[in-house]
């Protein structure tokens, strides 16, 4: 499989960075961590905006080793920085034409009029950016990028600059980019809600180290790890629509034998459809209950039980090929005799399903 390979160690004052990874070159790779942990200057290495000591070989082009490094206007690569640096004399059409017109057009992967229908910035292109919102700007930015045909797409905090509204207006069309495109993206970011919704593939960093590199569910769901142990803590499943329920709005979801309802009438029949359910929403029974509100009622195995906050139990649990987070109190864990191995209920109320 073709794969982004990276190998770096750096020293800046006090701030270590030593990290590796190996990640798919296709979809959206997550690097996730607290500030100055090292996010920035990771993906500033690979842009080869900045130097140090390792390797970088990108779907099996080196950019970097021992003898070889690639300067940053030979890397095919597209950044997307946390503020939308346009250039402010130029229309959005001009934008987003600068990157697109110094590629021969027999190199160009990407198509200008795809571009505009993804982002939706046909009714943008003759506005300048001092007419743009934050969401606007930022996705001309994007597509400026995209328009330079890279080869990789590296985007730092994107919308970390953002309004809560402006950040709701532009992550569909993230996710219209996940969906259309094979580009392999980097995304930096601080916020679990946008990783959870975005990426396929998790890059955890911790004070400049790579502590795990693997799925996203994976990531999330591991009790070994701190993202599980937030009050945030969620599993997310990849499902696909299979009806609707229109007489109590209801979207009817599956993945292989588990499926969900969920409010709301979402996507056509056959589309895909991602779900998150938060721990902290999940409980569990030893046999089915009957007469309950709860319409989500999936059998399950426990896999294993840490303890959490004090009072608090996480317990992860097997749902075929998928794993599911519940967070109890230690009291219920004791009273259900809870092990790994015990065959219980899931219970998720279809309105806490995001």
């Amino acid at each position: 499989m073709s794969t982004i390979a990276a190998r770096f160690r750096s020293t800046l004052g006090s701030f270590e960075l030593d990290a590796e990874f190996s990640v798919p070159a296709h979809g959206i790779s997550a690097l996730f961590g607290p500030s100055a942990s090292g996010k920035t200057t990771l993906l500033r290495l690979i842009a080869g905006l900045a130097r140090a000591p390792g390797s970088l070989t990108v779907a099996g082009e080196v950019w970097q080793d021992e003898r070889r490094f690639v300067p940053t206007h030979r890397r095919a690569l597209g950044y997307v920085f946390q503020e939308a640096s346009l250039f402010p004399h130029l229309d959005v059409r001009g934008n987003l034409q600068y990157g697109w017109k110094r590629v021969p057009a027999a190199e160009r992967r990407i198509a200008f009029d795809d571009v505009i229908d993804w982002l939706g910035l046909g009714a943008l292109l003759a506005q300048s950016p001092q007419q743009l919102s934050g969401g606007q700007r930022q996705r001309v930015a994007i597509g400026r990028a995209l328009l330079a045909s890279p080869r990789l797409l590296l985007m730092d905090e994107p919308l970390s600059a953002l309004d809560t509204t402006s950040r709701a207006e532009i992550l569909p069309y993230l996710e219209q980019l996940h969906r259309q495109l094979e580009l392999p993206i980097i995304y930096v970011s601080h916020a679990l809600d946008e990783v959870a919704r975005l990426a396929d593939t998790l890059l955890l960093i911790e004070a400049g180290k790579i502590v795990h590199q693997g799925p996203l569910a994976d990531g999330l769901t591991r009790l070994d790890l701190p993202l599980a142990h937030r009050d945030t803590a969620a599993t997310v499943i990849d499902t696909t629509v299979v009806s609707h329920d229109p007489a109590f709005q209801l979207t009817h979801v599956a993945r292989q034998r588990v499926a969900f309802e969920l409010p709301g009438l979402h996507g056509a029949p056959g589309v895909p459809l991602r779900v998150r359910v938060a721990a902290r929403d999940v409980s569990l029974a030893l046999v089915a209950p009957q007469q309950t509100s709860i319409l989500n009622l999936l059998p399950a195995r426990v896999i294993e039980l840490a303890d959490d906050t004090p009072g608090q139990v996480l317990v992860r649990l097997a749902l075929d090929d998928m794993v599911l987070l519940a967070r109890i109190t230690r009291k219920s864990a004791r009273l259900l005799d809870l092990q790994p191995g015990t065959q219980v209920v899931a219970q998720v109320k279809s309105v806490a399903v995001a």
